[in-house]
């Protein structure tokens, strides 16, 4: 043992016991990991917000809950849009472990059941938006409200959500592809 006045080790400058830090890309990859799953995250509960309304008016209308002059029958793009959970799962499924094959298959499949139904329903309803701002004719209604320019403002949120959803999982999916490669290299 030494002491302040006693005996120290010979040839020692105590640089042999300095702290090591961590591999910087290792700690750049968790910084950028943690945030970008919760952006994630929460960009995958707007979605199922999104997701239930849609899924709601599909339901309402055809189990006749209430009549159709309340709710309307759903546009043909709303029910392609439904499969958009297979991103939502997937997507959910691949955080916790830092699964790349479930995250790729999220980025995928989001593009097929949740851009792609979005700018099949847009060409849809152009039409039916058209009349209605020209002439202020509207032939379909949601509790009162026109129902094309209800289901414009949920494909305004929701085209931004999927939008983010692909940046920020192409983004964690660099991240973790970084830290694969690292680990192979060892």
């Amino acid at each position: 043992m030494t002491s302040r006045g006693g005996f120290k080790a010979a040839g020692t400058n105590k640089s042999d016991f300095k702290p090591t830090r961590a591999r910087p890309s290792a700690h750049s990859h968790y910084q950028m990991s943690s945030p970008l799953k919760s952006e994630i995250r929460k960009l995958n509960f707007v979605h199922l917000a999104t997701w239930l309304l849609v899924a709601a008016q599909v339901a309402v209308s055809h189990l006749d809950l209430v009549s159709h002059a309340t709710v309307s029958m759903p546009f043909q793009w709303q029910y392609p849009y439904l499969l958009s959970m297979l991103p939502l799962a997937t997507s959910s499924i691949s955080l916790p472990k830092n699964n790349i094959s479930y995250l790729v298959i999220s980025m995928i499949s989001s593009g097929l059941f949740s851009v792609a139904p979005l700018i099949y329903g847009s060409m849809e309803m152009f039409p039916v938006a058209q009349l209605l701002y020209r002439h202020g004719k509207a032939y379909r209604f949601i509790f009162g409200y026109s129902a094309v320019t209800i289901m414009y403002l949920v494909m305004l949120v929701a085209v931004q959500v999927h939008a983010w959803q692909i940046y920020y999982s192409k983004r964690l999916l660099d991240s973790w592809f970084d830290d694969t490669q690292e680990k192979k290299k060892k």
